[in-house]
């Protein structure tokens, strides 16, 4: 359920001008939207943001036409469209406009590309030197790769991520694999996040905006946590391993008589009590299994030991008896499973925003919850060049 309008938001009052499309940009303002921001979305009039016509699948109007792909419905709402063409002088010189009233602009440009129009930050800077200009790429601004193109596919591989990902050599099906949605993408729009609300806070302090420049590929090698520190400290070059963990064990998988089921074991506690569970108690106090140092380097022998133990049980008689002794587990749900789940309804963590002509748009609520600001949803995804006039007048643009 989104929160009443009128509660207060942490971003009230705060304008921003979206010039980004697709989704590390989107994502990274429609989070903006839903903390109270006035964001406002730059769209070509002819066609807007390529997500829109992103489908199969289209959601449908209450007369069953077709509407947006629901790619383009993912990372949209809360924001308001003004169609604008900055190729033409006088277009540039509106959105020039905009953004001097502007705290903030999101932009996923090539590097360079907007300055043509005087929509590069060394130009309105100028205009606005309050302005917290965010550019998002693919690989940065500066560097030898500064002016190629970046995807998120590309990314999770050139960023290591696929190297890990997959079965190892010699499985069945072994090769890299990318993650199955845009990872880098939406990483790269929360790290886009936080440094707008950094530079927010800077400028408190100071009264001056500053430039971001943020890159897909940098935000992706920081992603690889404790993957690249185990090369960065130990010499030891991550592989891919399947659902198995370089540093835990158990942790993974198992295979049970009506589907599976993850079982990880963070510490030797946990161990003992699983093994408690399933009436081997002896197994954790074997040298080969009692520490996880040990069980690492019994691996095989401690995973195809517990897969005998579990696998003439049922999903949810094993995942009842773990979770009665506190050892991690968990079923592997499809996308239905989630939005069915007891626990995520509670968690509200479902949104539902409907057009003025019915149309129903459904998506994924803001993860946290806060007490005294919280996130709320004050509009479906907009139609292309719908809030033309609103906005203008309201910004103060002739």
């Amino acid at each position: 359920m989104a929160s009443p309008l009128s509660d207060p938001t942490a971003l009230a009052g705060i304008k921003v001008l979206d010039l980004s499309r697709i989704l590390a940009g989107p994502s990274a303002t429609q989070m903006l939207a839903d903390l109270g921001a006035d964001v406002v979305k730059i769209e070509n009039p002819n066609g807007g943001d390529d997500t829109r016509g992103w489908g199969p699948p289209f959601i449908e109007t209450e007369e069953g036409t077709r509407s947006e792909a629901a790619y383009f419905a993912c990372c949209n709402r809360g924001k308001r469209s003004v169609s604008l063409d900055f190729t033409t002088e006088e277009g540039a010189q509106t959105a020039r406009e905009l953004a001097k009233v502007a705290d903030i602009l999101v932009e996923n440009f090539k590097p360079g590309g907007l300055a043509k129009y005087g929509l590069d930050y060394a130009t309105l800077k100028e205009l606005n030197p309050r302005l917290i200009y965010c550019s998002i790429t693919g690989f940065g601004h500066s560097g030898p790769y500064a002016n190629r193109p970046g995807y998120d596919f590309l990314i999770q591989g050139m960023g290591g991520l696929m190297s890990i990902t997959g079965q190892p050599d010699g499985a069945p099906g072994a090769e890299p694999v990318k993650v199955g949605v845009a990872i880098c993408d939406l990483f790269t729009g929360l790290n886009s996040v936080s440094a707008i609300l950094a530079a927010l806070y800077y400028r408190t302090q100071t009264g001056e905006g500053q430039h971001i420049d943020c890159a897909l590929l940098d935000c992706q090698v920081a992603m690889l946590a404790n993957q690249s520190s185990n090369w960065l400290n130990c010499g030891i070059t991550p592989q891919r391993m399947g659902n198995n963990h370089p540093s835990i064990v158990p942790y993974r998988v198992f295979a049970v008589a009506d589907g599976h089921v993850i079982v990880n074991c963070g510490n030797d506690g946990q161990f003992t009590r699983l093994c408690g569970a399933l009436g081997k108690p002896e197994m954790a106090e074997d040298p080969r299994f009692k520490t996880n140092e040990a069980r690492c380097e019994n691996r095989e022998l401690t995973d195809q030991t517990l897969a005998d133990l579990l696998i003439d049980y049922d999903r949810q008689s094993l995942i009842t008896l773990l979770e009665g002794v506190n050892v991690p587990c968990g079923p592997i749900n499809d996308i239905p499973a989630i939005f069915a789940d007891p626990h995520l309804q509670h968690r509200q963590m479902e949104v539902q925003l409907n057009r003025e002509d019915g149309t129903a748009f459904k998506g994924v609520a803001y993860p946290p919850k806060l007490s005294k600001t919280p996130a709320r949803y004050a509009s479906p995804p907009p139609e292309l060049g719908a809030h033309n006039q609103d906005v203008l007048k309201e910004w103060g643009v002739s």
